[in-house]
C-alpha cells in the first residue's frame, strides 16, 4: 500500500502518503490511490476538509523514476486537488523534491515544519518542472520560480513561506494547524466550496490554458537523450556527463 487507511476527526479526513521505502515518490500506483481517496472525500458529506500528510522523513520525492506516472494522470491528480470542493491542507514535516512541490502547490493551505527542505531538481536531470508549472507560478513569487527552477538549490521552510509555496512555517506543525483546522470546521460546506473557487481561479485558468501543452512537454523531455543520461547518473550515483 502506498496510501494509509484514511482517518477522520470532526469533519477532517487525513490522507497519509505511506511509501517511505521510495520516499513517497509519485508512482502510477500512488497517483491512482490518492486520486481515488480524493474522489471518496468529495462524495462524503461528513468530510469538511482534507489533510494531506506523510510517513517517513520525506513528504514526496517527486516522480518515481523507476515507475513514473503518466503525465496526464499526474495532471488529473493536481487538478482534482485544485477543483475539490473541500479545502486540502498539506501537513509537511519532511523533505519535498521536484513533483512533490507540485503536489504541495496544488493544496489550498500548507504548513511546514523546521526540518523541511525543498528543491526543484529537474534541471539537474535533463528535465524541467513541466507539469507542476500548472500550479507553482500561480503560488510562488516569480523571481523565486526563476531561481529555483534553474538552479535546483535547496531552500528551507522559512524561504518557502516567504516565496508563497507554503502558508505557514511552524516550529510545531500540529500547533500551527490548530487555528487552520478550527477555522475550516466553523465554515459552511457551501462557504468553503465557493470561497475555494475564488481563491483558485488563477490556478484553474492555467490548467485550462496549458495542461495539454505541458503534458506533451514532460513526455518529450523524459524521452530525450539528456534525460536518459541524467536519470542513469542519478541511479549510478555519479555526476551526469554535462557537469562542469
Amino acid at each position: 500500500m502506498t496510501l494509509s487507511v484514511p482517518s477522520h476527526d470532526r469533519g477532517v479526513t487525513t490522507l497519509t502518503l505511506d511509501s517511505p521505502a521510495n520516499r513517497n515518490a509519485l508512482s502510477a500506483r500512488l497517483v491512482g490511490e490518492l486520486s481515488d481517496a480524493l474522489d471518496a472525500c468529495a462524495g462524503d458529506d461528513t468530510v469538511r476538509a482534507v489533510v494531506l500528510t506523510h510517513t517517513g522523513n520525506t513528504f514526496c520525492a517527486g516522480a518515481d523514476l523507476g515507475a513514473p506516472p503518466d503525465p496526464a494522470a499526474f495532471v488529473a491528480l493536481l487538478r482534482r486537488i485544485v477543483e475539490l470542493p473541500k479545502p486540502v491542507v498539506a501537513r509537511v514535516t519532511g523533505h519535498v523534491r521536484a513533483g512533490g512541490l507540485g503536489l504541495l502547490g496544488a493544496c489550498d493551505i500548507a504548513v511546514a515544519g523546521p526540518d523541511t527542505t525543498f528543491a526543484l531538481t529537474e534541471s539537474r536531470l535533463g528535465l524541467a518542472p513541466s507539469v507542476i508549472s500548472l500550479v507553482l507560478p500561480a503560488r510562488m513569487d516569480p523571481r523565486a520560480v526563476g531561481r529555483y527552477y534553474l538552479t535546483g538549490e535547496r531552500f528551507d521552510a522559512a524561504e518557502a513561506a516567504r516565496t508563497g509555496l507554503v502558508t505557514i512555517a511552524a516550529d510545531d506543525v500540529d500547533r500551527g494547524l490548530v487555528p487552520v483546522l478550527e477555522g475550516l470546521r466553523r465554515a459552511s460546506p457551501q462557504g468553503l466550496a465557493e470561497s475555494k473557487r475564488l481563491a483558485t481561479r488563477a490556478v484553474r485558468d492555467r490548467f485550462d490554458a496549458y495542461a495539454d501543452e505541458l503534458v506533451g512537454h514532460s513526455a518529450s523531455l523524459f524521452a530525450s537523450d539528456e534525460a536518459r543520461e541524467g536519470m542513469t547518473a542519478f541511479f549510478e550515483r555519479r555526476d551526469p556527463a554535462w557537469t562542469l
